[in-house]
This record gives C-alpha cells, structure tokens and sequence, in this order.
C-alpha cells in the first residue's frame, strides 16, 4: 500500500511514499537531502505555524489600533489647531476693524469740530450784524 505523506526539501513541500522507516535523508537526483517527517511533526509544525499565525494577527491587531490612536490624537489636534488659528484670525480681524473704525471715527469728529468752529465763527460775525439790525431798528421807530 502506498501512502502520500509530506517531506521538506529546501522548505518547499513535496510527497514522499511512506513505506520507508525512519528520519533518515535519503538522497533523490543530485544534491537534493530529503527528510522523512512523521505524522507527529506533521502535526506539530502546523500546530507551531498556527500559534505563529495567532501572533502575527494579535501583532496586527495591536499595531492597527495604535495607528487609530495615533490617527484620532493627531486629527484632534489638527482641529483644536485650527480652532485656535480660526479664534485668533476673527479677534485679528475684529482688531482691525476696531482699528479702521476708530481712524474713521477720529476723521468724522474732526469735521465736524471744524464745522462746529466754522458754525461759531460765522455766529459771532452774524451776532453782530442781528444786534445792529435790531439797534436800527428800535432807533428809527
């Protein structure tokens, strides 16, 4: 009876007919050493390939939820960054405003203290003339 089982070449997988005993290399073609596994350590390896497997994924897992992590941390200060830029932007602009409407108020209120003076000057003048309109008029009645 033959029975297919598997052999490690170069850590390549192959058959091998298992009607030979034992763990001796047994030398096929040239310079290919060929080692007979038993079932054992058939089992064994894939036993060992899984936990390597649960690893690796564990592994994954941990280093896909530190990148979240990193990801949310860093997308948080992005935003309170730009929340802070957007605060001292509008209390710039507000400043500036500030600024522009006090130099527009000091140019209003400078007109009118010139028209104020120009309303006393051109009163006092008037005055007089009134106090000389009003004199002629009581003498010549």
């Amino acid at each position: 009876m033959t029975i297919w089982g598997i052999i490690s070449i170069d850590s390549n997988l192959t058959n091998y007919n298992s009607n030979q005993e034992g763990y001796e290399p047994v030398v096929f073609g040239r310079d290919y050493r060929v080692n007979f596994m038993g079932m054992s350590d058939v089992l064994q390896h894939i036993k060992n390939a899984e936990e390597s497997a649960k690893e690796t994924l564990a592994d994954a897992k941990e280093k896909a939820t530190k990148i979240v992590a990193d990801a949310r941390k860093e997308a948080a200060e992005i935003l309170q960054n730009a929340q802070d830029g957007a605060v001292s932007s509008t209390i710039a602009t507000i400043d500036s405003a500030k600024q522009e409407a006090g130099k527009e108020a000091a140019g209003v209120q400078e007109e009118g203290a010139k028209a104020v003076e120009s309303i006393h000057t051109s009163a006092g003048d008037r005055r007089d003339a009134a106090v000389q309109l009003i004199i002629d008029s009581l003498m010549s009645n």
